[in-house]
């Protein structure tokens, strides 16, 4: 296990090279370093996904190489039951459980600003389900002092009840808060897992692969193909299927708004579209995604054996994929009730679901999302680079 000592040898970087000492700050990262120095020695997990292979290029691990590890680590659960040193061995071998852990520091140390990741770090159901739910009470009671809430049938004309340009002020903001928000805590995260010096590599071609791992899911299948395990030792390839429903879900709905935007801007077309308009189409299959992929996430999270992940991280995983219903029921209401007089009342507990979303997801696990595909990515050009380490002699 890395010593805490200040006057250790120094950590092998991801490049090889000498550092200065740098701690293990908390147990849970000390729980990883002890772990992978046990399956370095073994190696028998060799093939089951990226994280094994990385680990492989290093001896030691700096702070930095743990939560690019753990970030690696898809929490398939494949290795904990191949795994010869699981309790009951005395060396308690877990390495979903303890990447886990990691990966929960990661989004709180890393977040932008840091005060608001530690506060959804505690209390992300609550804070979710909060800001949804007082957005949209501040909108319906906004416009029930305007005598806008029930103005009856307006056939789906939602700039009616709040015109076009606020609702592009008050979203622009807020996705440009969270665009800056997601960018800066990536961008320290990319500086500190990817050190200067390293070999000219076709990062062209590694961002390729690690587009196609991001976008098939690819570590989900166990390393065997036969999928993750959930409440048992029992593989499931369900976790990758409902994971694709939620996020080709979310890109289908983010390509309506871009294609009703182009509709908007660039062929002078406003709104209402109809419904077997492209928009509408895209908007209808997105939601239909969110609502499939979030509920058999819920579905599975509450299943899952306590030992294939972190118990600590329920409020967040709960919290993100409840905000994730919300705006696929809402959204979903507000399509069926456009032409209804809950018109105003739907448009408005709808767009406070999607405002909340937007303003926690760089704390929770959409911001997991961008911290892997990073460390995917870092996989990617790391493989494509000759191995630094020195030993017997070399």
């Amino acid at each position: 296990m890395q010593s805490l000592d200040p006057g250790a040898r120094p950590p092998i970087s991801s490049a090889g090279s000498a550092l200065q000492p740098i701690p293990v700050f908390n147990v849970a990262a000390a729980e990883v370093d002890r772990q992978l120095h046990i399956c370095n020695a073994c190696r028998y997990c060799e093939g089951f996904c990226a994280v094994f292979p990385a680990m492989t290029r290093r001896l030691d691990f700096a702070q930095a190489d743990i939560h690019y590890l753990a970030n690696l680590c898809h929490n398939c659960g494949a290795c904990l039951h191949a795994c010869q040193y699981a309790e009951p061995h005395e060396f308690a071998v877990n390495v979903p459980q303890a990447m886990a852990r990691v990966r929960l520091d990661t989004y709180a140390e890393y977040a932008w600003p840091p005060a608001l990741g530690r506060l959804y770090r505690r209390n992300g159901l609550t804070l979710s389900l909060a800001t949804a739910a007082g957005l949209g009470l501040f909108l319906a009671l906004t416009l029930a002092i305007k005598g806008t809430l029930f103005p009856g049938p307006l056939a789906g004309n939602f700039y009616a009840i709040f015109p076009h340009d606020a609702l592009a002020l008050m979203f622009g903001l807020v996705f440009a808060f969270a665009t800056l928000a997601l960018g800066m805590a990536v961008r320290r995260f990319w500086r500190e897992v990817s050190p200067p010096s390293e070999e000219p590599v076709q990062k062209g071609t590694a961002a390729l692969e690690a587009s196609r791992a991001v976008l098939q899911l690819k570590y989900l299948d166990g390393g065997h193909g036969e999928g993750c395990n959930e409440e048992s030792d029992r593989f499931t390839l369900w976790r990758r299927r409902f994971h694709h429903c939620t996020f080709y879900g979310f890109l289908l709905c983010f390509a309506a708004t871009s294609v009703a935007t182009l509709y908007h801007f660039v062929l002078g077309l406003e709104a209402p579209y109809p419904l077997t308009s492209l928009p509408v189409l895209l908007g209808t299959a997105g939601g239909l995604g969110l609502l499939v992929g979030p509920a058999g996430l819920l579905w599975l999270n509450r299943r899952r054996h306590p030992e294939h992940g972190d118990s600590a991280q329920r409020p967040m995983d709960r919290g993100f994929i409840a905000l994730l219903l919300l705006v696929s029921l809402s959204g979903l209401a507000l399509l069926a009730g456009r032409d209804s007089g809950a018109m105003a009342l739907l448009l408005a507990l709808h767009l406070g679901a999607v405002m909340a979303f937007f303003l926690t997801m760089p704390y929770g696990k959409f911001a997991h999302g961008i911290f892997r595909s990073a460390a995917l990515l870092r996989f990617a050009i790391e493989k494509r680079q000759p191995g630094r380490l020195r030993m017997g002699g070399e």
